[in-house]
């Protein structure tokens, strides 16, 4: 008599409990693969945006170390050109040896030209004319670009001086770069 049962005791004792445990368990693998598929793809996101926020961070703090050299840029730029020359030009003079540096000409051609002319930027050129020793104009030049980077070397000229053997005569053109 016990025969009679025993399929049916197999079937819904063994079989569909263990279909039913096997179905329970995979569909808990696949929800814990889900979840941990998508924690990986949340934590490489956060790990790329805090890196592109450290980034954003640093450049942000090297605008806010440059802002200061920024405005003097800015407000050199506004600065009247051959009066800010003038003005370095003195100073510089006034640091260097007068029998080794003596400015003889300042003129202001009109108009761009130059590198100027062939760009949009506004500028203008100067050009300057001293008698000196190759060493301090070397120094003067040299301070005067380091005052005013916003001057461009065009062009450069270099003659012995008639009057004294030592000297020489040197003309400069600069471009300088306006607002």
């Amino acid at each position: 008599m016990m025969h009679l049962y025993r399929q049916s005791i197999i079937l819904f004792g063994i079989i569909i409990p263990v279909a039913i445990a096997v179905g329970v368990l995979s569909i808990f693998f696949m929800i814990k693969s889900n979840m941990v598929e998508s924690f990986d793809h949340k934590l490489k996101s956060y790990k790329t945006y805090r890196t592109a926020q450290n980034a954003g961070w640093e450049i942000e703090a090297g605008v806010n170390r440059q802002r200061k050299h920024i405005d003097r840029w800015n407000q050199q730029l506004s600065q009247e050109t051959a009066s800010a020359v003038t003005t370095s030009l003195r100073e510089i003079s006034d640091h260097l040896p007068s029998k080794e540096l003596q400015q003889t000409a300042f003129e202001r051609p009109g108009g761009k030209g130059g590198f100027g002319s062939i760009s949009a930027q506004n500028s203008s050129q100067i050009r300057i004319a001293f008698r000196g020793t190759f060493r301090t104009m070397q120094r003067a030049f040299l301070e005067l670009e380091t005052r005013m980077p916003r001057l461009q070397l065009q062009d450069l000229k270099i003659d012995p001086s008639t009057s004294q053997s030592s000297l020489l005569n040197f003309q400069v053109t600069y471009t300088a770069w306006e607002n």
